[in-house]
């Protein structure tokens, strides 16, 4: 009555909970030998979830012996594969310190920190993991100077402190934002000094100008004639650095707006 693929799907239906069935008979059983087997059997096959409910059973019963340090490799690797990087790291780096001598440690030493790097969230976010993640490359660099990971780990490094640049840039262009020029100045000057080589100096000078001269505008009459004076060095540190700028116009013209209020200053 209801045909061929109505029986095959009842077939693999009966099949699934014979699988399942026999699969929770095995993790309630006792034979650890053959739980190891079928654990190792389930990796192969990508089905990583499986293993690791075994694994995870297999431990405490084989540690010490010839087989934990396959276990432990196996239980790294199945976590990975299943996006659970933070405890994929974990175990990576209790495989390094458990096997500091195996065939696999300076593998399990990289891919703890690569681990890391993929926990690592987007720039918006809280950026503690891309700091720890930072100090992992670092050490797996510091511990395998010969490696051939050594250039990837560096490359790895260069991606986080990008997002860290990203970061600090956007905290000080939201102080900019929001008026609180005093703490923009500060923020940009920051990230200047945390990340000399960063590919936006042009406009982060540029910035620290435009900052400097809203903040002297606001000021008290008092303590104008000195902040601007400071937003005029700001504009000087500018326009040197970066005399054929495109920002430099609009710049000028701030400058101008100074110089307007304050002749004295340009002597």
């Amino acid at each position: 009555m209801f045909g061929k693929p109505f029986f095959l799907l009842s077939l693999l239906f009966a099949l699934a909970l014979v699988s399942c069935g026999d699969y929770q008979k095995l993790l309630k059983g006792n034979d650890n030998e053959l739980k190891y087997e079928k654990a190792v059997a389930y990796f192969q096959k990508g089905d990583y979830y499986r293993a690791e409910q075994l694994f995870d059973q297999l431990i405490p019963v084989y540690r010490g012996t010839d087989k934990a340090e396959m276990i432990y490799y196996y239980t790294a690797q199945g976590y990975y594969e299943q996006k659970q990087y933070i405890l994929a790291s974990h175990y990576f780096k209790r495989f390094t310190k458990n096997f500091p001598k195996s065939q696999y440690a300076e593998e399990c030493a990289f891919m703890a920190a690569y681990c890391m790097f993929m926990d690592s969230p987007r720039a918006s976010l809280d950026q503690t993991s891309t700091y720890d993640a930072i100090n992992e490359l670092q050490l797996f660099t510091n511990l395998y100077p010969a490696s051939t990971r050594v250039e990837e780990c560096n490359m790895l490094i260069d991606q986080l402190r990008g997002k860290l640049e990203d970061k600090a840039i956007s905290i000080a262009n939201l102080y900019f934002r929001m008026e609180d020029y005093k703490a923009a100045i500060t923020s940009y000057r920051n990230v200047l000094k945390e990340f000399p080589g960063t590919s936006q100096r042009e406009v982060i000078l540029r910035d620290i100008f435009r900052s400097a001269y809203y903040y002297a505008n606001r000021s008290i009459p008092a303590r104008q004639a000195e902040r601007y004076a400071e937003a005029l060095d700001a504009y000087n540190s500018f326009s040197a650095e970066f005399p054929e700028s495109t920002y430099l116009r609009n710049a000028r013209n701030l400058r101008d707006n100074i110089l307007k209020v304050n002749p004295n200053l340009g002597s």
